[in-house]
């Protein structure tokens, strides 16, 4: 259990990095059997800063004291820190809701990993977590080396793809979380900390510090890429993750359809108003190729959709993955359809091939790869 004082005094504040009780800005605590009373000194200190503190402070109490029975409280000698500047008097203003990025509280490195990829969809059940999974062991075996946060905290799948089900990660002696490893695949997962079966009823606040442990509280180590599955839509945790993390960009997945593209589409179009990079755009079950006709193709859910989506919002298309009878049966099994090599040549082995040299450059980088093109680097 965590002394809940020294998690207090501990708390820093955004603007100078320097510790609530260094700085004398605690003015009152009382810490009952399941309750918090806090009244600290707020001065100076903006309202996207003061929430973030206390975000923080519930977030580290959350296992011993119920949030609702958490109290701060602030007090301020200037005014105008909690309440804003006054109108001016007798003069009719116009309505405004101060909303968007601008004042995002500064984002992190993890200097360990070269670049950081999100795996987004505007839409659940368009397959992305096994478009995550598999282009991770893609990029491995092009000789990268690959990490995989899941990040979808309400549904984690990635245990039960990767065949890890009933793996609990482990500290090491610096108090890091050792990620599990599935094949040469670290990663990091909420379903290994809970049951399967278990709901999770959590606020913002909460999913926010379970995301800023697994980016930095998880000994990665040296990375090639870190691929973050994010959940559906543009909810809590992909505005926390855009927030705590320097991000190399984001892949969009969608299936061919017209109503996964419009979710889709709203997605990406949520990252780009917060200055995110979109790398290209993923068509998954482009098609189906029976076993026992590999040159035949059924479009279930439509032709290309996709592809030009991506071209008429001036996106890069990276490519289609089909759908095969070996590509469900890897994700039911457990065994991840890229570390089969019995499926080497396949329709969807060859796709992920395909996306992951995109993404690399070929050559062992003599020529420019992807991320030059896109991001210079």
């Amino acid at each position: 259990m965590k002394d809940i004082k020294s998690v207090i005094e501990s708390i820093k504040n955004p603007e100078s990095g320097e510790t609530l009780h260094s700085e004398g800005r605690i003015k009152e605590l009382s810490i009952g059997d399941n309750s918090l009373d806090l009244t600290y000194d707020r001065e100076g200190i903006t309202p996207q800063q003061k929430r973030q503190i206390e975000d923080i402070i519930v977030n580290e109490l959350s296992n011993q004291i119920d949030e609702d029975n958490i109290i701060i409280k602030t007090v301020s000698k200037n005014s105008s820190d909690v309440h804003g500047a006054k109108p001016k008097p007798k003069q009719e203003q116009p309505a405004n809701l101060k909303v968007g990025h601008g004042s995002l509280p500064q984002k992190r490195k993890i200097e360990s990993a070269k670049n950081i990829i999100a795996i987004s969809s505007g839409k659940g059940g368009v397959g992305k977590s096994t478009v995550s999974v598999n282009l991770a062991y893609a990029l491995i075996r092009q000789g990268a080396k690959v990490g995989l946060i899941d990040a979808d905290i309400y549904g984690p799948s990635i245990p039960m793809l990767l065949g890890k089900r009933d793996a609990k990660p482990l500290a090491n002696d610096d108090k890091k979380i050792q990620p599990i490893e599935a094949n040469g695949l670290k990663f990091m997962s909420f379903g290994l900390f809970i049951g399967e079966k278990d709901p999770v009823i959590w606020r913002g606040p909460m999913l926010g510090g379970v995301l800023n442990q697994f980016l930095f509280d998880v000994d990665w180590g040296d990375l090639d890429y870190l691929l973050i599955d994010l959940p559906p839509g543009t909810g809590d945790v992909q505005l926390s993750m855009i927030q705590a993390v320097e991000m190399s960009g984001v892949i969009g997945v969608s299936t061919p359809q017209d109503v996964a593209l419009l979710d889709s589409t709203k997605g990406l179009k949520m990252f780009e108003q917060v200055k995110t990079p979109i790398l290209g755009t993923v068509e998954n079950m482009s098609y189906f190729v029976p076993d026992d006709m590999p040159d035949k193709k059924y479009f279930i859910f439509g032709n290309g959709g996709v592809k030009k989506a991506s071209e008429s919002l001036g996106l890069n298309f990276l490519g289609e993955i089909p759908l095969e009878i070996a590509l469900r049966e890897s994700c039911d099994s457990g065994v991840p359809y890229m570390t089969n090599q019995d499926n080497e040549g396949k329709p969807v082995w060859n796709s992920y091939l395909s996306i992951a040299k995109k993404l690399m450059g070929d050559d062992n980088g003599k020529k420019k790869g992807f991320f030059y093109k896109i991001l210079g680097k």
